[in-house]
């Protein structure tokens, strides 16, 4: 009894000396975060233009996947309750992979829009499940001071994610649809590459994750309650902050013309120019928008944060909401123009791309500003989801709106719904130096 003991004692201690440095998960960690996400997000827009869908069915049916999103704080105290986070992040990657593989063998088959589409779903929960467990057990596995230290490393890591299958992943599905004649077989190759990548990953968590001892479960029926009596009073917290109609409004409108832009931006780099598009290969999107495109974004965000650094939040708003949504004329005169040059339409996508990751930068610490207080991962999970839902219900109809108003008229459409999110932006109240000098170690 004493060996077996000693034996399972030695086991942690080598398990804590094998995972203790977070460079050894927060990295693959974030990366496996964010893989998920840009996959049933962009990757199954890409997929279904190529095989043959109508842009008003990809933009109506994905867009109900940012549903999960919407929705994850109302089941993010079930990740408390059952199981130690830990073990939901290994099991999540597990399903996660069984779920890319399970796309992978259902796009050869018939019904492959309707088959593929439950997958996604089943994808897209097992993912917003993934972000809660992950970010929580982030929180418990690090000191605060290393919390701060990293926060920049696991945001490197999830765009990374963002870069490598939205560009990548698109120039492979690109590159194998050439070599084989046959794009449901290229995607069917990518999505089992993917596939055994998560399992892999899992496997590697197991073995590599940290035993925090404050991943714990509540012991008793009466903390089950306490926990169930604790959510629904932050919850309710939550909608009675100072100006909640304002905040609400801004959440859900900020991104109101990005919203329907995103849907339709991959669709109208692939269509042909009879139709208005700019007849790109896959290969020439997942460099155009999912490579230099999405590298822009990243420079753009690191930019934002540092203009707001420097001079607040208060004082960086508008021009941070102007270089949000001014740069998507970019668009529009590719829209007219329709150039053949893939360098300047690259040139064009980097410039909107940046614009974007500079102005989403102002919506991310205007998040972190309403969840201030004793409830902020709490209150702040609820912004991300009133953010996806902000995503969600116009990208919906965009697709539907593009076919009837064309490309141009679309891109056209897009700049006038820029209005709602400056009349938003007009009406929030930010303290005059928040933002300005942040304090590293909350």
């Amino acid at each position: 009894m004493t060996e077996a003991t000693d034996s399972r004692q030695r086991h942690r201690d080598s398990s804590k000396n094998r995972s203790s440095n977070p460079w050894h998960w927060i990295p693959t960690l974030y990366f496996g975060q964010g893989l998920p996400y840009v996959v049933v997000m962009t990757l199954s827009v890409i997929m279904y233009k190529n095989l043959g869908l109508s842009n008003t069915d990809i933009a109506l049916y994905t867009s109900w996947l940012y549903l999960p999103w919407v929705i994850k704080p109302l089941w993010s105290p079930l990740i408390e309750l059952f199981s130690r986070k830990r073990a939901w992040i290994v099991a999540l990657q597990f399903l996660i992979g069984a779920s890319l593989a399970l796309v992978a063998l259902t796009i050869p088959g018939p019904r492959v829009f309707q088959m593929t589409l439950a997958v996604f779903w089943l994808m897209a929960f097992a993912s917003a499940s993934h972000d809660i467990a992950a970010d929580g057990f982030y929180m418990l596995a690090l000191p605060q001071r290393s919390q701060a230290a990293f926060v920049g490393v696991r945001s490197t890591f999830y765009r990374l994610a963002n870069i490598g299958g939205q560009g990548g992943l698109v120039y492979l599905a690109g590159e194998l649809q050439e070599r084989t004649g046959s794009m449901t077989t290229a995607w069917s190759i990518v999505f089992f590459v993917l596939a055994g990548l998560f399992v892999l990953m899992a496997l590697y968590h197991q073995w590599m994750l940290p035993r925090p001892t404050a991943d714990r479960l509540s012991q008793s029926s009466s903390g089950t309650r306490a926990l169930l009596r604790e959510f629904l009073q932050v919850f309710a917290e939550f909608f009675r902050k100072p100006g909640i109609a304002v905040i609400l409004g801004f959440l859900l409108l900020y991104r109101f013309p990005e919203a329907q832009l995103l849907k339709l931006a991959s669709p109208f780099l692939l269509d042909t120019a009879a139709v208005g598009g700019l007849g790109l290969s896959t290969k020439q999107v997942g460099i155009a928008y999912g490579t230099v495109g999405l590298s822009a974004l990243t420079l753009g965000g690191l930019a934002g944060g540092w203009i707001i650094s420097r001079v607040g939040l208060k004082r960086a708003l508008w021009p941070l909401v102007l270089a949000m949504h001014v740069p998507n004329i970019a668009f529009l005169a590719l829209a007219m123009a329709l150039p053949a040059n893939l360098g300047l339409i690259s040139a064009a996508l980097a410039v909107e791309q940046f614009g974007y990751g500079l102005g989403f930068t102002a919506y991310l610490m205007y998040m972190i500003l309403v969840a201030d207080g004793p409830h902020k991962t709490a209150h702040y999970a609820i912004c991300t989801g009133f953010m996806a839902l902000g995503m969600m219900l116009p990208g919906m109809w965009s697709g539907w709106l593009q076919a009837q108003l064309g490309y141009v008229g679309f891109f056209g459409w897009v700049l006038i719904a820029t209005l709602p999110s400056f009349l938003m932006a007009a009406q929030l109240k930010i303290p005059a130096d928040f933002g300005k000098k942040l304090d590293t170690d909350e």
